[in-house]
This record gives structure tokens, sequence and C-alpha cells, in this order.
């Protein structure tokens, strides 16, 4: 028998890194299901412009989403004026690229504190309100970086690994606990965001409009899908490449141009959101800018 889909209007979302983007599409699709929802994002004059275009349903607050009081306050205040929290979409994320061997350590200082330990922390407090109640559903918004090492974004591969594989564990012990508490991940493939922009292509893939992936979170709190696919055809290719051999399934990456998508990134398209990024996270003073990566000779 088919999974009946679980109704969301009337449901409370919180959302992070949501003034733009990805978290911006997904609250106004939650907004379309009937949702309330909680905007947070460090930069709460874009939050509250966007909670404006949004609707009554919405409210805009302040999050630094790598501080513990920040987050919880957040979180409480998010309660206070719309309802208890079933949904936390933890999306707020850094893409800072260059070759690791030329990336400074506040870049990666901060794309480990916000794209990592922001999702853990979330997740934690998340987790304190939901267990009690005995029902909630986090989503965290990873990559298809979190699944494929992508050369020009080393660090940020690794904390996409880390989310997909904190979700998994943490899922686990949900489980075990005989929590009915829901976890998913989701990975999507370069989107037309200010992170996404200037990127390479990959053979056989287009970009995605950030209302794709919005539509993909809402379907996966609709049906409680665990592993998020977007476009849903990266699914296949991830099956494919874990059962080639390492020769083949590299191979194919370099036909498929996917080792180039952040290589051949263009620094100057790129330019303006790298420094706005560098200067995402209060507690860190901004690192230099970003050399341009260029292809090896030959090449």
């Amino acid at each position: 028998m088919a999974k009946q889909p679980r109704i969301l209007a009337g449901e409370t979302a919180a959302i992070t890194g949501a003034a733009r983007g990805i978290g911006r599409a997904t609250a106004e699709a939650l907004v379309r299901q009937g949702m309330r929802v909680a905007i947070g994002d460090v930069d709460l004059q874009t939050a509250q412009r966007t909670a404006a275009e949004l609707g009554p349903s919405t409210v805009a607050l302040p999050l630094d989403v790598t501080d513990r009081a920040s987050f919880s306050s957040f979180l409480d205040e998010a309660e206070r004026q719309l309802a208890p929290i079933d949904v936390l979409v933890n999306n707020a994320g850094i893409m800072q690229i260059g070759r690791f061997i030329e990336e400074d350590d506040l870049t990666a200082r901060r794309m480990i504190d916000i794209n990592l330990n922001g999702v853990i922390l979330g997740t934690k407090l998340a987790l304190e309100r939901m267990l009690p109640r005995g029902r909630g559903h986090i989503v965290n918004v990873a990559s298809q970086a979190g699944k494929f090492g992508t050369p020009g974004g080393a660090t940020y591969s690794a904390t996409k690994h880390a989310v997909v594989g904190l979700t998994e564990a943490v899922r686990g012990e949900m489980r075990l606990m005989g929590a009915e508490i829901q976890l998913s991940y989701v990975m999507p493939y370069v989107v037309k965001t200010e992170l996404g922009s200037g990127l390479g292509q990959a053979r056989g893939l287009s970009e995605l409009e950030p209302g794709d992936v919005a539509d993909a979170i809402v379907e996966a709190l609709r049906y409680g899908t665990v592993e998020v696919w977007v476009p849903k055809r990266s699914r296949r290719t991830n099956q494919i490449v874990t059962v080639l051999p390492r020769r083949l399934s590299e191979a194919m990456g370099r036909a498929l141009k996917a080792d180039r998508v952040l290589t051949d990134a263009d620094a100057g398209l790129r330019r303006g959101y790298e420094l706005r990024a560098a200067r995402s996270d209060p507690g860190l003073e901004p690192a230099e800018e970003p050399a341009r990566l260029t292809p090896a000779s030959g090449d």
C-alpha cells in the first residue's frame, strides 16, 4: 500500500539561512503548503524583506548558526511568535572555493563552523524540543559534494560529507530510541543562487532553480524520504559509480567533466559572493580574497 502523504498545513517550520536562495525558496514553498515559517538569517534586513514579501504567516529573526545562544533564541522566538516547531531545515551554508593547498585557515574554519557545526547545533537544539513532543522532522541541506569529493572544494566537500554522516547516525539513534523523529538530507547539484554563481557545468546536467530544491524538500517532508537527490536521476549515477572500479568511475567523472565544476569556476562572476561569504560569520574577520583556480598546463 502506498504511503499516505503527510499534510503540512497548520505546521510550523524554522529555516536557517532563509533570507535568500534555497532557504527563501523553501520558505515560499512551505507557506504554499499552509505552514507557518520562521526565517532565520545573519542578514536580518534581507530576512525581513523576504518575510514581508512572503506574507503574514512568516516571521524574520536574527540567527548566527555558529552561536548556541543565537540559535536557541531563534527557535525560542519562532515558537513564541508562531507555534511549537514541527520542522527544522538546516539550510545555512557557504562555499568558498580554491585549491586546497592555497586555502587559508580562516576560510576552512568558517566553512566548518557554518556548514557543519551549525547543522550539529541546530539538530541538537531541535531534538531538545521535538523529543518531548514525540514528533518532528529535521532536514539537513547537504550537496552532491557530500557523496563525491569535488576538486576545488575540498573543505566544502568535507563539510557536506559530514552532514550526510551526521544525519544517518542521528537517524539511527532515533530509531534505537524508538523516537518518532524523522531526518532527511538533501543533495542538490549546482543551483542558480549566489553560492552557485560562475561554476562550471557537468555534461548531462543543468543548473537547478532554487524552487527545484524547495519542491524536493516539501516532498521529503510529505513522504519521509531520507536521501533526497536533486535532480532525482543523480541517484542512478551515484549507484553506477559506487559499483564501478575506481579507475572506471574516475574516468566516467572526467568524461562528464564532473571534476571541473568547481575548478572551472569564473572568479570574476563569483567575486561578490566570495567576499560576502567571507563576512558571513560575525565572529571572524574576513579572510583574503581567494585566488582564482586555473586549469593545469596542457588542459
